[in-house]
């Protein structure tokens, strides 16, 4: 383990990092391993107040706060007043900025203004534009955004040794932890999740397909699904596919909270998602993700944390990827690179992550 050479220079750390849920999921490792091998320095993250909900069995020198920017502390006054009153509670000495947009960019001036030092990660623009450019792609993987975490955490002079386990340690959450959601896990019984929607149109696989994937798994002996998503149009579809079904579950009729839907992701044996922020929830469990890719690719650096390649459905256009984000019209008007992807290919990538923990289901 490297020697704690933060804590003797910085003693209140400042980090931000809001926007979508997967991003401030992938900081979590991270922040963790830098929280426990530099004990002798506080970290305080902010991030919006939902996420701030999945920060849940903290380090002991981690302080999270939820931060409204829409009313609170909306604009330019609002971010100064933010500063302010972190300063005055807190006595911050460096600000690290893991999101670099223009609110938090806003916020390092006004920490630098106040005399305390300010550093960025960097996202790696360039080599995202030249990953995802309609023409010359350079088809070659980019460092993941944690490892880009990282790096500016070593270069404040923190130990940076990826101590992170799980959310739950090198344990499962018990029962009572997931019993809003599910009974107790049986022995024998194969729990499999899945996530089918993401925010944009380029990452979302064609739901009647994923039907197809829920009803054929459904059938194997011993099986239950839990199908995960929130808000009315997702609890609709999710009705549909359940309804002939007693063991798939549909988890959006009630926002169970994180640390419930966690802990029952602890207790999964392999996940179905899409390139969003579902992935990243089971990888903070260390749970197998059978992730479904479309406009975006796993080299644009957001694989789930210990994620393998080897389990991401995808196929090989040489359109792929042309959004980093899956926010871009597709091209070709036809989204081949999620239409053309055959529900056997994720059934057989089930079978196969189910496979390698010695799980085989009949069917």
């Amino acid at each position: 383990m490297q020697k704690n050479r933060g804590s003797n220079k910085y003693h209140n750390v400042l980090i931000a990092r809001f926007s979508a849920l997967g991003d401030v999921a992938m900081t979590i490792p991270v922040v963790y391993s830098v929280c426990i091998g530099n004990p002798g320095t506080r970290f305080i993250i902010i991030t919006q107040k939902v996420a701030s909900t999945l920060f849940i069995n903290t380090p002991k020198n981690l302080v999270v706060l939820g931060i409204d920017t829409k009313t609170d502390y909306h604009g330019v006054k609002g971010m100064y007043k933010l500063k302010r009153e972190l300063v005055k509670k807190y006595d911050i000495d460096l600000f690290i900025d893991l999101h670099d947009v223009l609110r938090t960019w806003i916020l390092g001036s006004a920490f630098l203004f106040g005399g305390i030092k300010v550093m960025r990660f960097k996202k790696g623009r360039q080599g995202k534009h030249e990953l995802t450019r309609k023409h010359n792609k350079h088809m070659l993987p980019l460092i993941s955004s944690r490892a880009r975490y990282r790096e500016v955490f070593y270069r404040a002079g923190f130990s940076t040794d990826d101590l992170f386990m799980s959310i739950f340690g090198n344990k499962k959450a018990t029962p009572e932890q997931y019993a809003t959601i599910s009974t107790p896990k049986q022995e024998g019984e194969i729990w499999i999740a899945i996530a089918p929607f993401a925010k944009h149109q380029g990452k979302i696989y064609p739901l009647q397909s994923m039907r197809k994937v829920v009803e054929t798994v459904a059938k194997w002996p011993g099986t239950t699904i839990f199908l995960m998503g929130a808000g009315k149009e997702e609890c609709e579809v999710f009705e549909r596919w359940a309804e002939n079904f007693d063991n798939v579950k549909n988890l959006a009729t009630r926002r169970n909270g994180f640390p419930s839907e966690l802990a029952l992701l602890s207790n999964c044996d392999v996940m179905v998602s899409m390139d969003s922020a579902n992935m990243h929830l089971a990888s903070l469990v260390r749970l197998t993700v059978v992730s479904v890719w479309g406009a975006t690719h796993p080299y644009c650096g957001f694989l789930g944390w210990h994620q393998e390649e080897r389990n991401a459905v995808q196929l090989n256009l040489s359109c792929r990827p042309c959004s980093v984000f899956g926010s871009k019209p597709c091209m070709r008007g036809d989204y081949f690179c999620l239409t053309g992807i055959q529900p056997q290919m994720i059934i057989d990538h089930i079978r196969q992550a189910l496979a390698e923990k010695g799980i085989y289901p009949t069917y």
